[in-house]
């Protein structure tokens, strides 16, 4: 079994004015670079590959989307549709122009094919409800995860939860999965909200249900004795941790968590060893070392793991997590300690202007030999494949754009031909609506 990892390409209308009403990614009007970002999640694949990862991508969405816009009343041709989305502030033609689903992490939950009844890989879309800009994603992503996943005698792609307010699923952000040695693996479904279940969060809501993560635990076919629903912590929602990959993140049988990920955390950790074992590696960030927004501002849990030449982990993070004194340090414990041995740093500041670490941009997706070469599509990254996307990226996209592009039919026109262009190089047949 080996972990490939699918980053989300970052889309042609990479903007600043991603989100109305959405601290910090509101700031509607500032000149951004697609071209540069797009460039820069890609050197993100090609360090990550060099350091022995398997990479893959995933195509990015249509936009603006203007299925979603003539949803939201605005009719005419798709030039008429377009200008009168600008009109005002502009914000649903900013809404309907995200190009979120290059945080791949939030796409799907996954449970490999060791863990599950029946041997077959399962994924099971998320339908991330409770943001109208992430919203619009499931459709399409369903598409493409069933065009790369369609041999059913092997995967089983699941279609979205319902999307309404009971059943909010945000994806393997707020899942971890554990397993030491021979034993059977733990999966971590993290949530902080239910509907019939009270949480203390105030300053921003919690987006992940229990009700969701119970139904992805049965879509999934886990052991109901192999999975643990441990609730998110009030304050760690607060201080801006949206996802439980803010604050946690697991390989194997190593764990780093923050104090604050969830609530009543030593009686998760007490859970965790008694199903897993002793061999359990835990490296528990205390909230006196490592300051809430130290650890959400930094994204220093938002690493990628890799194997050293020598067989030991190494831990990926962006650059300006050592800029951190308080993450400098809890990265240094973790060399001290024996937890990981090496450190390495990637630049994502062009790709990751309000934040996030290099996990944030990838699914993890558990495979075999045989799995992996049932996969559709090219969509698996070697040189090759490397170099035609930096030659499409090169060839069709902007080097400045701001949110009054956004209303350019022009821009428009050159999402769907970069976008026709791309399916055709990965392989992936016709997974976009304007295509069909």
């Amino acid at each position: 079994m080996g972990e490939v990892n699918f980053d989300g390409l970052i889309g042609p209308t990479y903007n600043d004015g991603l989100a109305a009403g959405v601290a910090p990614s509101q700031r509607a009007g500032s000149t951004t670079n697609p071209k540069a970002a797009a460039l820069a999640g890609l050197a993100k694949i090609r360090l990550a590959r060099s350091l022995g990862l398997v990479q893959a991508v995933l195509p990015p969405q249509p936009r603006p989307n203007l299925g979603w816009l003539r949803r939201l009343g605005f009719t005419g041709d798709d030039e008429r549709v377009l200008r009168s989305a600008a009109e005002g502030d502009g914000m649903w033609l900013r809404l309907c122009s995200n190009p979120s689903s290059m945080w791949a992490a939030n796409a799907a939950t996954v449970a490999p094919s060791s863990d599950t009844r029946d041997g077959r890989v399962h994924i099971v879309v998320a339908n991330l409800q409770h943001m109208l800009h992430r919203a619009q994603e499931p459709e399409v992503t369903h598409a493409v995860l069933s065009a790369i996943f369609r041999d059913e005698a092997r995967f089983a792609v699941h279609a979205p939860l319902p999307a309404v307010h009971q059943l909010g699923d945000e994806g393997a952000a707020n899942t971890l999965r554990l397993q030491v040695g021979g034993r059977p693996a733990v999966h971590v479904f993290a949530w902080g909200r239910g509907a019939y279940v009270r949480h203390a969060a105030a300053r921003f809501p919690a987006r992940q249900t229990i009700e969701a993560s119970q139904a992805q635990a049965r879509l999934l076919q886990l052991d109901p004795a192999r999975v643990l629903f441990p609730q998110q912590h009030p304050d760690g929602l607060d201080g801006g941790a949206s996802h439980t990959d803010v604050l946690a993140v697991a390989h194997g049988s190593l764990l780093l968590i923050h104090e604050l990920a969830l609530r009543d955390v030593g009686s998760v950790l007490t859970e965790l060893r008694r199903r897993l074992g002793s061999a359990l590696q835990v490296a528990l960030a205390r909230n006196a070392d490592l300051p809430l927004q130290d650890a959400v501002a930094t994204s220093v849990f938002g690493g990628q793991f890799f194997t050293c030449p020598g067989g030991q982990l190494g831990f990926l993070v962006a650059a300006e997590t050592r800029e951190n004194a308080a993450a400098r340090g809890y990265l240094d414990r973790l060399v001290a300690d024996g937890h990981v041995a090496q450190i390495r740093e990637v630049d994502l500041r062009p790709a990751l202007r309000h934040g996030g670490g290099p996990a944030s941009l990838r699914l993890r997706v558990t495979l075999d030999e045989r799995e992996r070469a049932a996969l559709a599509g090219r969509v698996i990254v070697d040189d090759a494949l490397d170099a035609a996307l930096v030659a499409w990226v090169e060839k069709h996209y902007r080097d400045r754009l701001t949110s009054d592009d956004l209303a350019d039919p022009q821009l428009l026109r050159e999402v769907q031909t970069a976008l026709d262009a791309l399916t055709q190089l990965l392989e992936l047949g016709s997974v976009y609506a304007f295509q069909r």
